[in-house]
């Protein structure tokens, strides 16, 4: 198969129909022996009007293909043709290359496996402080252990209503109103999920088609690609901004959608509010234009809200879904893991409109029928917390996060004050001219911290290379043990 003989329409159907995440464009290059990039153009350069963060692809086949992933496809494909699994050196079997694995599917061979669950694994083989993997080292509020304990031993083990206890469903609805004087059917517009990482699954497989397009602002929470990928979507990215604490840059958003709008638009939007891995709470202007472009653009926008409790220095979180007109284009998801320190519990819930929620119980029924029921029955609980339970959260993480990042700027890193959420993106590059990879590594290995590479937070792994996360959901006294590592 002649990857030369390509044109630029067999290009895009063979594109569209293998779809390869570029997270793996790493070992695809290596593997491969030759470099592919990803050039920033203008929209104007490529036909359209205006100048975008959005990538285009080039390679060392552009002059015959659109994508050089669309040779390294082919090429695999060719090799099962021919009945030829050899690999280069650097390759040497299917299990390190499953492009050209036959035994496994397309879509799990377009995405790696958690690089923050790596990290973890190192960690523990190296006796490192894990500050890679957020979650709290420090207990879950007593309450909500006693009220789970209660609910085992008065026998609530058996199956919940699928989408959620009713209990736990007017929970949720009651704190809603509470917080945010947002009036939510709990019978209607509520489903309880396994977590937010299956409420984000769940949506996109019941709202996005095969084919169709959701936008991803980067860096983004390491999820985001593969669910997109999962659900047969392809996902479009949109670069904020690190030079003005990763503001989202609305002039390129605005062009990026109208040059999208002309090759069928996108479907959905990902908005991770307060933001992981940077910690940008997204301010009022920036929500309100996303509001105007929805409607404009008409598509929805799913939103992240994990961490809507944990915010910093007068920044308060605004759900979207309140703003004039975006009620019915908005699917909010959120949980219990990060506001009362149950990531293990894995219990999230999903506010969608009625239709919606009704295409998204279905979903859910038939990936993991529901959530624990006696967990639920603590979640009850955790949603009747009183405001001076969010206040002390907010501060307590407050002290944590100015205690490690005054530590972090001592030792040379280039770092800001996070806004929300509980991590840190650290700049290295003015301590090391290792990419990211090696740089964590060493620190997990001589140093004795674990990190996680900046790189895993974006399509393009170039653009995090001076970049590692750390998350300072820990005790102080262990953050202090992290310094005396790190210095």
């Amino acid at each position: 198969m002649s990857l030369k003989g390509l044109d630029r329409s067999q290009s895009e159907s063979f594109e569209a129909r293998y779809p390869v995440h570029p997270k793996i464009r790493g070992s695809l290059e290596t593997s491969h022996g030759f470099p592919l990039r990803r050039d920033i153009r203008s929209w104007k350069d490529r036909g359209g009007a205006g100048t975008s963060g959005s990538r285009s692809w080039a390679g060392p086949f552009a002059d015959s293909i659109v994508s050089p992933f669309a040779a390294l496809r082919l090429e695999g494909l060719a090799l099962r043709q021919a009945g030829t699994l050899s690999f280069p050196s650097s390759c040497s079997s299917a299990r390190v290359c499953p492009a050209l694995n036959k035994r496994i599917s397309r879509k799990a061979a377009s995405f790696t496996e958690s690089v923050i669950r790596e990290m973890t694994r190192l960690a523990t083989q190296h006796q490192a402080v894990n500050l890679a993997q957020g979650f709290p080292n420090f207990p879950a509020p007593a309450e909500i252990k006693d009220a789970a304990c209660e609910a085992i031993q008065r026998d609530i083990n058996q199956y919940a209503v699928t989408w959620g206890t009713p209990a736990f469903r007017r929970a949720i609805s009651e704190k809603y109103s509470h917080h945010y004087g947002w009036a939510v059917d709990p019978d209607r517009e509520i489903t309880v999920a396994c977590g937010a990482t299956e409420c984000m699954i769940a949506v996109m497989l019941a709202v996005v088609d095969p084919g169709e397009k959701v936008l991803v602002f980067e860096p983004y929470y390491e999820n985001y690609g593969p669910d997109a990928i999962l659900a047969g979507a392809d996902p479009v990215y949109l670069s904020l901004d690190p030079d003005r604490d990763w503001a989202l840059d609305l002039q390129q958003l605005e062009d990026l959608l109208r040059a999208e709008s002309s090759r069928g638009g996108i479907k959905a939007m990902i908005l991770n509010s307060p933001h992981n891995p940077t910690g940008r709470v997204f301010t009022p202007q920036e929500l309100e234009a996303i509001s105007r472009l929805a409607d404009e653009y008409d598509f929805f926008v799913i939103t992240d809200e994990i961490y809507e409790h944990i915010t910093y220095d007068g920044h308060t979180h605004q759900p979207i879904a309140l703003l004039p007109g975006m009620k019915d284009r908005t699917i909010t998801i959120s949980g219990m893991s990060k506001s009362y320190s149950v990531t293990g519990w894995r219990v999230g819930y999903i506010i969608a409109p009625s239709d919606l929620t009704d295409a998204i119980r279905k979903v859910h029924d038939f990936l993991t029928v529901g959530a624990a029921a006696p967990l639920q029955e603590a979640g009850v609980v955790a949603m009747e917390m009183e405001d001076p339970y969010y206040d002390a959260l907010a501060a307590a993480y407050r002290e944590r996060r100015d205690y490690f990042v005054n530590a972090l700027q001592g030792f040379g890193y280039k770092v800001g004050l996070p806004s929300g959420a509980y991590y840190v993106m650290a700049d290295f590059s003015g301590l090391s001219d290792r990419d990211d990879v090696a740089f964590v590594r060493e620190l997990i290995t001589q140093k004795g911290v674990a990190a996680v590479p900046g790189s895993s937070f974006f399509s393009d792994p170039k653009e995090g290379r001076r970049y590692v996360r750390f998350a300072f959901c820990k005790t102080i006294d262990l953050l202090q043990e992290a310094s005396r590592r790190l210095a």
